[in-house]
């Protein structure tokens, strides 16, 4: 499949670069699009009562300091993710001076252009990403005094402009199912989760609260499946304050999408809106190295894929939010983390290299038009 282009790339460059003076951050002319897809995926997710969006961040490969890929950012999407921007590890150890300048960056890129914000995350409940000197500083704090003073100081800096907070995120195992054992929850046990979410409440009380994670529908996901079922029947029994399920959804092809697997994992999903939870695929994208070396090919298996689970997950009524995580190929996060054994880059995003609109952008907009209407906060 021969992806859609926008026409001549210095053509469309020049046209940006004559903007990019007068830009700082505003939303840019819809002529500059004239060539691009019809309808944006914005729009199209609107008709359905979803909302499309991104991840960003505030530096390298951000719309903020591309002009070119600030015109595909805010024609596509009407909801932006801070990319790292929000996490303690970029924010700082001490809820009284947290370096709050890059994600206020991206905050002021969102107003700016009508977008809504995501907040991601409160508390990242993953050892690989506490630092010793957080831990530390956490243990000779107290981690239930450190934990509300931390969400209260970020979830406060935000304020209203956030309607949907990560509060929590990662704390399953996916080799054992249980919660990892950090040093917040190895001192306060469960209390953890309802001291986060019902600081959430109280600091951003008009937001909604997710418990974020990436378990996924392919095999060897089961055990990682079992354990968030268990802690979100736990939540409800004790009452904790989580409205929503965020399925990160970095997918891949391992061979693995039978009949068998896409029940079970349908079956997972029908468990937890039936306890109530709305659903969000908060982190989208298509890990393409076990896909074939040929461009074409590569990129027509990234479609199928996306478009199988986008259907189904989009069946749900209850999901009404879909973010990628970035929609640019070139700055991709696989790129690094799980490179191809044949060295070429991966192709995880709606758009490649050159900003052009690929198969899997055209696979989003047919599963958003597919899409059944629901009542969502578009």
């Amino acid at each position: 499949m021969k992806p859609k282009h926008m026409g001549p790339m210095l053509t469309r460059r020049q046209q940006l670069a004559g903007l990019a003076g007068g830009l700082v951050m505003g939303a840019l002319p819809s002529a500059v699009w004239a060539a691009g897809p019809d309808t944006p995926l914005r729009d199209l997710a609107a008709q359905k009562g979803i909302v499309f969006g991104t991840a960003i961040n505030a530096g390298r490969g951000s719309p903020i300091n591309d002009p070119a890929y600030a015109a595909i950012v805010t024609r596509e999407c009407s909801v932006l993710v801070p990319e790292n921007e929000m996490k303690v590890y970029v924010l700082g150890n001490d809820p009284e001076h947290l370096n709050f300048a890059p994600a206020d960056r991206i905050a002021a890129f969102a107003r700016t252009n009508r977008m809504k914000l995501r907040g991601h995350t409160l508390l990242w409940n993953y050892d690989k990403y506490i630092s010793p000197a957080l831990a530390e500083t956490v243990r000779s704090t107290g981690a239930e005094k450190w934990l509300r003073a931390y969400i209260a100081r970020v979830a406060g800096h935000f304020g209203d402009q956030i309607y949907s907070w990560d509060v929590v995120n990662e704390t399953i195992d996916p080799k054992t199912g249980q919660v990892r054992g950090t040093v917040f929850d190895q001192s306060l046990g469960f209390d953890v989760f309802k001291i986060a979410y019902e600081a959430a409440r109280e600091h951003a009380p008009h937001a909604q609260r997710t418990y974020n994670d990436y378990m996924s529908w392919e095999s060897g996901n089961e055990t990682h499946r079992t354990g968030v079922l268990r802690l979100l029947e736990r939540f409800r029994k004790e009452n904790v304050p989580v409205d929503a399920l965020g399925i990160q959804s970095h997918l891949g092809n391992d061979g693995s999408h039978s009949k068998s697997q896409h029940a079970e994992w349908k079956r997972f999903l029908d468990e937890v809106t039936g306890m109530g939870y709305r659903l969000l695929i908060t982190e989208f994208d298509i890990n393409d190295r076990e896909m074939p070396r040929d461009i074409a090919q590569r990129d027509s298996q990234v479609a199928a894929v996306a478009k199988g689970y986008l259907d189904l997950m989009l069946a749900y009524p209850q999901l009404d939010q879909l973010l990628c995580w970035g929609l640019w190929d070139k700055h991709s996060w696989l790129n690094g983390f799980a490179p191809r054994a044949d060295r070429l880059p991966q192709r995880p995003l709606p758009y490649d290299d050159a900003l052009q609109p690929k198969p899997l952008r055209t696979a989003i907009a047919d599963a958003l038009r597919a899409a059944p209407v629901r009542k969502g906060i578009a």
